[in-house]
């Protein structure tokens, strides 16, 4: 096949992609190439500067982060694609972040693991695309592996990266999900968004532990995300008293942006809320047993941080709590748990009341 016959069927093969993704429960698909050159120098001054706290992943992947074709042999091509997941259904986030009694989570975090349903709707894209052309290397990821999912969508078109770090769209706002798949076709790339934030510094202002150092830049060490999902052993004192009751991630960023008013809500149900999280009462949650935990958040991801960090979260947003009998109660009867770490975070939160 000729180099214009060639173009001319990836052309086409580019704008079927775009209506299979839509079938598939995507909302947006966009193509890059795998050049991330300016980025590999951003994220190594990141490092550099310990912004990546304990994730020592971040460091031991190396240029396979920066480099798709290191990562998957024949690389040419980054498709990307976003799928929505705004709850609308779930409690207003202001109305629990605002109620010390209750616990916030993050809001993508409401229903089932995002992973299994786009890395299956991924695969599912990926057979399509490969029925079409006959052959094609490819992979399919999603926060599957050390790729700068971030970079790549801001390459292919799907938004900009905020000044929190988040990918952002005029017309979506940033409550999506992303996945990749690494490709060896050799596609049209997208155009990419311009910067719209402008002189804006809503989420800057907003982050209760000023996480944000500097516009497009942030300090995972002071991240509550970061404090209360990736980090394992303590929480430092410090910012226990600023982590209010967020006791799994943070969207204080996300819920100050003004292009979040165009923000779609999911049409998955899978991102619905269960069990109640969207608005739960911490004195429940700190009741549950290590089965309860299992059980209640089968599926979620939210498991992943194991039973002990989420009792040291809840902890703290206890300890935040305005003192009663109840929440007092509550925190006494963990005063023995096993954990040890469980049981340092008990003791702090019982010396705030």
């Amino acid at each position: 096949m000729s180099k214009t016959n060639t173009a001319l069927a990836m052309n086409n093969l580019y704008q079927k992609m775009q209506d299979w993704s839509q079938s598939y429960g995507f909302q947006r698909l966009g193509v890059s190439d795998v050049d991330l050159s300016t980025t590999e120098e951003r994220l190594s001054s990141w490092l550099a500067e310990g912004f990546h706290g304990e994730m020592d992943y971040m460091v031991r992947h190396g240029s396979l982060r920066t480099r798709p074709e290191a990562l998957v042999d024949g690389t040419i091509r980054v498709i990307t694609v976003r799928m929505d997941y705004w709850p609308e259904s779930a409690a207003e986030p202001w109305s629990v972040i605002n109620d010390d009694q209750k616990g916030f989570i993050s809001r993508y975090a409401l229903g089932r693991d995002y992973h299994k349903l786009m890395r299956k709707r991924l695969q599912l894209l990926a057979d399509k695309i490969k029925e079409e052309v006959g052959d094609m290397g490819y992979r399919v990821f999603c926060d599957s592996a050390p790729v700068m999912e971030k970079a790549l969508a801001e390459k292919s078109g799907i938004g900009w990266v905020g000044k929190h770090s988040n990918i952002l769209n005029r017309e979506h706002g940033s409550y999506f999900f992303l996945g990749e798949i690494y490709t060896d076709l050799p596609l049209p790339v997208s155009e990419p968004i311009s910067d719209h934030c402008g002189s804006c510094t809503a989420c800057i202002d907003i982050c209760p532990t000023q996480a944000i150092v500097a516009p497009y830049q942030v300090d995972a060490r002071r991240c509550i995300s970061y404090l209360t999902i990736e980090l394992r052993g303590s929480i430092p004192i410090e910012f226990r008293p600023l982590l209010g009751n967020r006791i799994y991630g943070c969207d204080d960023c996300q819920l100050v942006c003004p292009w979040n008013k165009f923000s779609q809500a999911t049409v998955e149900s899978d991102y619905l809320p269960r069990q109640g999280l969207d608005a739960p009462e911490l004195v429940d949650l700190f009741a549950w047993t290590e089965q309860d935990f299992l059980k209640k958040l089968e599926g979620s991801p939210i498991r992943r941080i194991g039973y002990e960090s989420w009792l040291r979260n809840i902890a703290v947003a206890l300890g935040n709590a305005n003192t009663n009998d109840e929440v007092v109660s509550a925190l006494k009867a963990r005063l023995t748990d096993d954990s040890d770490i469980v049981r340092e975070h008990v003791q702090w939160a019982l010396s705030q009341h």
